[in-house]
């Protein structure tokens, strides 16, 4: 097979890195694979298929012809989010017996029919129709629930069918939101690293360099992807899906998510900003370009004062509002509270060392313009304006240490945003 499961047996880091993964076909044609992969996985009678009205055009028709499940549910893609609405409309259709569950979609479908595969206590099976996220074979499901952006208990899949002759064929705002999520690990991967030079962190080699290994993958095929090359684009797709068995191998989203995700998260909450039409790529991406000029600000700083200042806790009360207890809940301990303040300001000449390895926002924002993605708030309906408090408040929708939330500690006045 040109694209294999990769196995870490043995790991230097000391853990183990189980995956739930077992097939996975990546080629032109691998739809028609689908029965014979199913029946390698196990006796499984009653299949439940989840797609939207979209993915069943573009593959869902197909894999219903091919696999005549019992029951197929298709949402209507107006509005459609991972939600509980889209969730108690897969689950009313799917009937008691269903054994095994098919997400044909992207994003939203797979987290949608992960979480009600993961309620139900059985397995599903992956089928993604764009390359538009690395999430396909997460083990949680990123939900909007209750007003609040959350990780939500769900299942990986136990295999990934992915047909190139599908997912090349996908919409180019998808491919290039697929594009930036991938290039946020530049972000993530730095902000694991760092929290592991201030607390101890737990971090993983092997891990990082099977990030890195994807990342440098989409890089170096930025153009043919944009061209839509298909065999860039089942690179693309390979790469995605590396960086979700990052995620699975380390039990949680540490390796593909810090400061960028939280940008997205925050404006998907809507606290301090109108509703985005935007994909979570698209939004990722943008936050991928303000981490980085955050960080590449705090260069012109040889050395820091670190002082502890507490939660900025009447400024969540003020901007979120009614789902500010959520926040704090989500918080708990200040994570801040870990750092030791003098191994803080003696690791800044080594975080200085590892910004200046990271590319700049402007080097970002030429690879995403290169694959037609939106690199500005205002290119997907924001205000510049909401910047700097997006900055400030971002680090708390998740209780995750990141660059971003350091800066909170570094003892330094306000940095600019280039």
């Amino acid at each position: 097979m040109k694209y294999q499961l990769p196995r870490v047996r043995n790991c230097a880091c000391g853990h183990e890195h189980p995956m739930s993964l077992q097939e996975m076909v990546i080629e032109s044609g691998a739809l028609q694979k689908l029965p014979g992969v199913i029946a390698a996985l196990g006796n499984y009678t009653a299949l439940g298929m989840v797609c939207d009205e979209n993915t069943y055009e573009a593959a869902g028709r197909q894999v219903q012809a091919i696999l005549s499940p019992a029951t197929v549910v298709i949402l209507n893609p107006d509005h459609l989010h991972a939600n509980e609405a889209a969730v108690a409309a897969a689950d009313e259709q799917l009937p008691p017996e269903c054994d095994l569950l098919l997400a044909v979609g992207s994003g939203t479908i797979h987290d949608t029919t992960r979480f009600v595969a993961h309620r139900r206590g059985i397995p599903f099976v992956s089928v993604p129709t764009a390359p538009s996220v690395d999430g396909f074979v997460s083990t949680v499901a990123a939900m909007t629930w209750g007003g609040l952006k959350v990780t939500m208990p769900a299942v990986a899949p136990i295999a990934l069918v992915a047909d190139s002759d599908v997912f090349s064929r996908a919409p180019r705002r998808l491919v290039a939101a697929g594009v930036a999520d991938l290039l946020g690990k530049y972000t993530a991967l730095l902000d694991w690293k760092v929290s592991h030079l201030v607390t101890g962190e737990y971090i993983c080699q092997t891990i990082i360099d099977l990030e890195m290994k994807a990342v440098d993958t989409v890089a170096a095929a930025i153009d043919a992807i944009a061209a839509g090359d298909k065999d860039a684009m089942e690179a693309l797709m390979y790469a995605l899906v590396l960086s979700g068995l990052a995620m699975q191998m380390v039990g949680n989203s540490r390796p593909a998510s810090g400061a960028e995700h939280h940008v997205s998260h925050l404006w998907e909450m809507e606290v301090i900003n109108p509703e985005v039409d935007a994909l979570h790529g698209e939004k990722v991406g943008i936050g991928l370009i303000l981490a980085c000029n955050k960080y590449h600000s705090l260069l012109q700083y040889e050395t820091i004062e670190p002082r502890y200042a507490g939660m900025e806790e009447d400024l969540i009360r003020e901007k979120f509002g009614p789902r500010a207890p959520g926040i704090f809940k989500e918080n708990g301990r200040d994570p801040l509270l870990d750092v030791d303040l003098a191994r803080l300001r003696a690791a800044f000449p080594r975080i200085r060392e590892l910004i200046r390895a990271l590319p700049t926002g402007e080097e970002m924002a030429a690879m995403i313009r290169r694959v037609g993605g939106p690199t500005t708030p205002e290119e997907i309906g924001l205000s510049k304006d909401i910047v700097p408090m997006t900055l400030r408040l971002s680090p708390y929708v998740r209780r995750r240490l990141t660059l971003m939330r350091l800066t909170k500690a570094m003892g330094l006045p306000e940095t600019p945003v280039l």
